[in-house]
């Protein structure tokens, strides 16, 4: 039988000629992740062990982007073990204030990830360079410790779900669209540690920053990881940025999955997930006018901070105001990025809006900062989980969904078509 993108990739990593679903191997990697939040434990892990040296100093990646700038003392404390580490064992891709952006916008645009990579990280987010053709997945941060010692990892090869995306996606339908509709249907465990394997002729028209979003989700679902195959689409957005040796891998005719399951992407609309699970899902067409009144919009995240979202908020805010009532936050995802929609001028048109533009950060997405709910408050989020109280108050809601329905919610205040707006 032969084996899914996933399974290669483990397979070579591992030095073996094949690898099965259930195996458990042992697996060289490439890239070693961490944040602010994860990296003090995982330090103290390596700390704890005695260790004296990292097994790679170019392929350890540390990003302070959860509480930073720092929110608290606490924050700061963490950022400074960090920042100590990084600058003892000499951290290559050690990214702070002025520097850092989202991770996982950050990593891809570094090109510390590439096609082939194989690649964890102490947050679950990693999951996301699966859209470059990587094998990505969040580990804890113990894993991390030891992948940092020794650049390696145990791995329990996952089986394979194959999506097979068929059709051109209308206007407003962007990948947030694609995957809140997928994890709608399979639900948060349907595919419980099992690679995403994505295909299919519709990926033509899905790009880059829709991919990663897609693959970012694939935790969502209970996934181990998401992956889509290496096209064009991958290798004009790695040239002249990836900074290590791409390798393809493709799916064998004779791959083994345990579901298929296709997907007119001409079909789907425009989808929300209602609190409190991604895969309360609910087309825009489901939701009456003026039923659900807002009192935040979030635009950004390690989801939705790319460019390509920016621009679909911008097209939605131009001309128009902020709804009385309602606070709209946007977080570009990187420093990059910040510059690019400054320069093209969206910044203007979210200010002339009255949103309010931020650093990048992670803070808001999970109750962190720059962006709490109180109490009974109720926010549109382009970002990846709606938990009870992810955002604040455990009495508050989220309602996820893409940068152009947020920002057709931040102008009427209610969830909105952004047709209609």
């Amino acid at each position: 039988m032969g084996m899914t993108m996933s399974q290669k990739i483990l397979a070579a990593h591992s030095g073996l000629n094949e690898v099965k679903a259930g195996q458990l191997i042992e697996a060289k990697l490439d890239l070693v992740l961490g944040n602010d939040v994860t990296s003090p434990v995982a330090i103290n892990v390596f700390e704890g062990c005695n260790a004296s040296a990292v097994f790679d100093n170019t392929r350890i990646a540390m990003v302070m982007d959860h509480f930073t700038p720092n929110k608290d003392i606490k924050a700061a404390q963490q950022c400074l073990q960090v920042r100590k580490f990084a600058d003892k064992y000499d951290i290559k891709n050690y990214f702070d204030v002025g520097q850092m952006g989202i991770e996982h916008a950050l990593l891809p645009e570094q090109g510390l990830v590439g096609p082939g990579s194989l690649v964890i990280g102490a947050d679950s987010h990693t999951c996301t360079y699966g859209a470059l053709g990587a094998f990505s997945t969040g580990v804890g941060s113990t894993d991390m410790a030891a992948g940092m010692i020794s650049g390696k990892a145990w791995f329990k090869v996952p089986s394979a779900i194959k999506f097979v995306l068929t059709g051109k996606p209308s206007k407003w339908v962007s990948g947030k669209d694609i995957i809140l509709h997928i994890i709608g249907k399979i639900g948060v465990d349907g595919a419980l540690y099992k690679s995403m394997e994505f295909s299919g002729d519709g990926l033509q028209y899905i790009n880059m920053d829709d991919r990663l979003c897609i693959a970012n989700m694939a935790i969502e679902a209970g996934a181990k990881n998401g992956i889509f195959p290496v096209d064009d689409i991958t290798r004009e957005y790695i040239k002249n940025r990836f900074q290590f040796e791409p390798v393809e891998y493709a799916a064998d005719d004779d791959a083994e999955y345990d579901e298929v399951y296709t997907i007119d992407l001409s079909e789907l609309r425009p989808t929300v997930a209602f609190p409190h699970l991604p895969e309360n899902t609910k087309t825009i067409d489901d939701i009456g006018e003026k039923e659900i009144k807002i009192d935040q919009v979030v635009i950004g995240s390690c989801t939705n901070g790319r460019m390509s979202d920016l621009r679909a908020a911008a097209k939605v805010l131009e001309g128009k105001k902020i709804a009385k009532g309602v606070r709209c936050i946007i977080f570009p995802g990187t420093q990059k990025i910040y510059l690019d929609a400054m320069h093209e001028g969206l910044f203007d048109i979210f200010i002339n809006a009255g949103a309010v533009v931020s650093t990048p950060t992670c803070g808001p997405c999970l109750g962190g900062h720059m962006g709490i709910l109180a109490q009974g408050e109720k926010a549109v989020s382009t970002t990846n989980r709606n938990f009870v109280g992810r955002m604040g108050h455990i009495d508050s809601e989220i309602y996820l969904a893409s940068p152009a329905v947020a920002a057709a919610s931040a102008v009427t205040g209610y969830i909105t078509d952004p047709e209609k707006v």
